[in-house]
């Protein structure tokens, strides 16, 4: 019974974020309200309110649910950092992306909070990952979260592409594009 409930809450909160998303597609979350989100997930206000405060909750969770998964990927490569397994660990970043490809592309758009962007952008540029992975770990001359500022700039806008192109290019295809790209980038100064 217990597994059937958590089961149903999953779902719930799934078909709750999946409507807000929806809705986010054509207007800011400033002109969405909660009956809007209950009206397309077809649920009461009250099953919303046990799992939400408000609309702004439920994208904040959204939100938080995105980075912190990218912060595991970031981490379980966090040994690692050859261009074998800096190619998996892009792999499994745009699958990830393609598999969320709805909540990510809004969250990146221009319907999506600022905030959040800026959180996303940041929390790559200041991790070490990024800079491990794409620097070549050559010493630090000052320049590296410049380069690393350069690099998280440019997937997040080659990941808006991508997705506002229904994500057309296969997932290995783009993170080997994306390893070429930025090893021809390294040395170029």
């Amino acid at each position: 019974m217990e597994q059937k409930e958590k089961r149903k809450v999953r779902y719930t909160k799934m078909v709750v974020r999946d409507s807000l998303m929806e809705l986010m597609k054509t207007r800011s979350i400033l002109s969405i309200s909660i009956k809007d989100i209950c009206e397309l997930a077809d649920i009461s206000r009250s099953t919303f309110y046990a799992h939400y405060k408000d609309q702004y909750d439920l994208l904040k969770q959204t939100q938080e649910e995105t980075i912190a998964w990218f912060e595991d990927i970031l981490n379980k490569y966090k040994d690692k950092n050859n261009r074998r397994e800096t190619l998996q660990m892009l792999e499994e970043m745009l699958t990830y992306v393609a598999n969320n490809g709805n909540t990510i592309q809004v969250l990146l758009s221009e319907n999506g909070d600022i905030d959040f962007q800026k959180k996303l952008f940041y929390h790559f540029i200041m991790h070490n990952q990024v800079t491990k992975h794409f620097s070549g770990n050559q010493k630090d001359d000052g320049t590296t979260t410049y380069y690393s500022a350069f690099l998280v700039h440019g997937a997040i806008g080659l990941l808006q592409y991508w997705l506002k192109n229904n994500m057309a290019m296969p997932v290995e295809k783009l993170a080997r594009m994306m390893i070429k790209w930025t090893e021809g980038t390294q040395n170029r100064w």
